[in-house]
């Protein structure tokens, strides 16, 4: 079993910032890719920010130069820095990680999601 537990969204006014947090656990054997998508009413889950194992990263070109993506020591939590919010940027936001657990080969799997409003 693996879980993703997503923290740090909310409410901010346009122009302010957020960190979105994410960790990995259960009977993880390799963390590969991890990343973060977004999903506003109405629309599909588009993916924001990707960080890969070599800590190679890949951003949507709506949140290039605002948002940063990282991973900690451990490889197993990943944190999106989100800064000069807008409004467009408002959305579920969920975290995902492709990993490798004891039982079962590879594949991707998803947090609970958490909401981040951004208020004009």
């Amino acid at each position: 079993q693996v879980q993703l537990v997503e923290s740090g969204g909310g409410l901010v006014q346009a122009g302010g910032s957020l960190r979105l947090s994410c960790a990995a656990s259960g009977s993880i054997f390799r963390t590969n890719a991890m990343g973060w998508y977004r999903q506003a009413p109405g629309k599909q889950r588009d993916l924001v920010a990707l960080i890969t194992s070599g800590d190679s990263t890949n951003y949507a070109d709506s949140v290039k130069g605002r948002f940063t993506i990282s991973r900690g020591n451990a490889k197993n939590t990943v944190d999106l820095q989100m800064n000069s919010l807008k409004p467009e940027d408002t959305a579920v936001y969920y975290c995902n990680a492709n990993i490798r657990t004891y039982y079962d080969r590879s594949r991707d799997y998803w947090g609970q999601g958490t909401q981040v409003t951004v208020s004009s």
